[in-house]
């Protein structure tokens, strides 16, 4: 009996892979160049104004993308709920005053407050320390602070460095500021290292020729910031502070001694905080006998927004990877109901908060509803819509870029080569994997979350950076949708096949975390 049994089981094992690629085949054919294009001309539509985190058009996609959930049958993901929600807060600045000696200033023209940097409170001074342009360079032999004690004081210094303008924000974003001596951003870290209590930035660019935004970027959580003073000052309000009868000019500013001086100083900055929220929408299909095991399958429905008239619709990004998403919870659904449910549990996420710096994602990793050590493996979709504008190669609408192929589990590149196989025959890239890539794709979306809690993942992308990236261009008409139907339908089939098989991802590759 055993020997028979032995004998068989390479036959049968045949016979169930054959049947496992016709049902994939079978019900792959739902996801269709019209079913993606009629959900996406939805999430991408003037309606949902861009689908900004916490907003009114984030609120309505997630209502629209839980409704189609429902009508396919899914199961509501937290509980009751298709909803896991997510606290999310804004400071608007309602009173803002500066006055010295008596005298008051006005916003934008004299002065400004950064609400990322600003505290909340009202604050007297009786004295200022002028230090030069406030850098500290050792490499250079630059110490603006030489013989100044300003612990416990407020600071002024003039913004750049006096042979150069002004440090802008370069590529690079806040890391490459801080790098810079020159820019406000290290120029209040000297000064708070120095044990100032406050920072004043002399600039040439007032009055402000477009008015200073009075309510803050969004942020995760709730503000703790101690009571530093920091504001950008015009050349006039210096020249009261350092004891000048007129106005002197930056250059006249510049040859000033570094030294104290005495002047009445009173600041306002009232921040009221509002509580905000905004959540990921979760529906499951329950497996069967592997129903304690889940595939998770996300891709991120928020966008940049609306400002004024103008809309980021966001097509790309990510509307085809959430749309993605949604045709594949289309065709699991039909098998389903067809007798051919999944093995494992296959969880459908669109989450919120990407494009402000992987929001949802992480707060699901960190309050997870499904547990991630039984997760075998999430497959994530962001931007499958358009084509690379700088891949020049004869390939160019037969392909699709794979991250996370050498990452976290040798099995990842084995199934996903053979799926593609089966089915859509792209060119997979794996150009995003280089451990060289200057754009650090591999931790710019949801995935990530995932991955550095040790679940294996893949991460399918189109690499179009260029040409309507973060535009208000980014359209429905600029979609390629044979090009997007290829590439969900082969990740269906790479789901299809994690869904179903024996065991669980290997967890057998070590992840590598960035340098930072």
């Amino acid at each position: 009996m055993k020997k028979l049994l032995w004998i068989c089981l390479p036959f049968m094992s045949t016979i169930a892979f054959a049947q496992k690629a016709e049902d994939a085949a079978k019900f792959g054919a739902v996801i269709t160049q019209q079913g993606l294009k009629q959900k996406l001309t939805i999430i991408a539509s003037a309606e949902m104004e861009g689908r900004e985190t916490a907003s009114p058009g984030q609120k309505r996609a997630a209502a629209y993308i839980e409704s189609e959930f429902k009508r396919m049958g899914l199961k509501p993901g937290n509980g009751d709920s298709y909803q896991q929600v997510y606290p999310v807060y804004q400071d608007a600045l309602t009173d803002k005053k500066f006055a010295v000696n008596g005298r008051s200033f006005e916003w934008d023209k004299d002065f400004t407050f950064s609400l990322q940097t600003i505290a909340n409170g009202h604050w007297n001074y009786s004295s200022v320390v002028f230090a030069g342009y406030g850098i500290v360079d050792s490499a250079k032999g630059i110490n603006d602070y030489a013989n100044l004690d300003v612990k416990g004081k407020l600071v002024v210094v003039l913004e750049g460095n006096g042979t150069a303008p002004a440090a802008g924000m370069p590529m690079g974003g806040m890391r490459a500021m801080n790098a810079n001596p020159s820019s406000s951003f290290s120029k209040m870290r000297v000064a708070t290292a120095k044990g100032a209590t406050g920072l004043l930035v002399v600039s040439a660019d007032f009055p402000r020729k477009m008015a200073t935004p009075t309510k803050g970027n969004m942020y995760l959580k709730a503000n703790t910031a101690a009571g530093f003073v920091m504001a950008t000052i015009s050349a006039d309000v210096a020249s009261a502070m350092l004891g000048r009868t007129t106005k002197q000019s930056m250059a006249e500013l510049k040859e000033i001694s570094k030294s104290t001086y005495n002047a009445e100083i009173n600041v306002t900055a009232t921040k009221t905080t509002e509580n905000l929220e905004s959540s990921n929408v979760i529906g499951v299909l329950p497996g069967t006998d592997k129903k304690a095991e889940y595939l998770m399958l996300t891709g991120h429905y928020d966008h940049l927004g609306k400002k004024g008239d103008v809309i980021w619709y966001g097509a790309d990004d990510d509307g085809s990877g959430t749309v993605g998403v949604m045709q594949m919870a289309e065709a699991f659904t039909a098998a389903a109901k067809k007798g051919k449910s999944p093995r494992r549990t296959v969880v459908f996420m669109t989450v919120s908060g990407e494009e402000k710096g992987l929001w949802g994602s992480d707060y699901y990793s960190e309050h997870p509803i499904f547990p991630l050590d039984k997760t075998t493996a999430d497959l994530n979709t962001d931007m499958v819509g358009r084509v690379d504008t700088e891949r020049k190669t004869a390939d160019s609408l037969n392909y699709v870029y794979v991250i996370g192929h050498d990452k976290l589990s040798t099995e990842l590149p084995i199934i996903n080569e053979a799926a593609n196989k089966q089915s859509s025959k792209l060119v997979l890239d794996y150009k995003y994997d280089d451990p060289a890539d200057r754009n650090m794709i591999y931790y710019r979306s949801d995935h990530y979350n995932f991955a550095k809690k040790g679940v294996p993942i893949l991460f399918f992308y189109d690499g179009m950076l260029l040409a309507d990236y973060h535009q208000p261009t980014d359209t429905v008409e600029k979609i390629n949708f044979d090009l997007m139907q290829k590439r969900v339908l082969m990740i269906f089939y790479t789901a299809w096949d994690i869904a179903n098989r024996d065991a669980m991802l290997k967890r057998d590759l070590k992840l590598n975390m960035p340098a930072r």
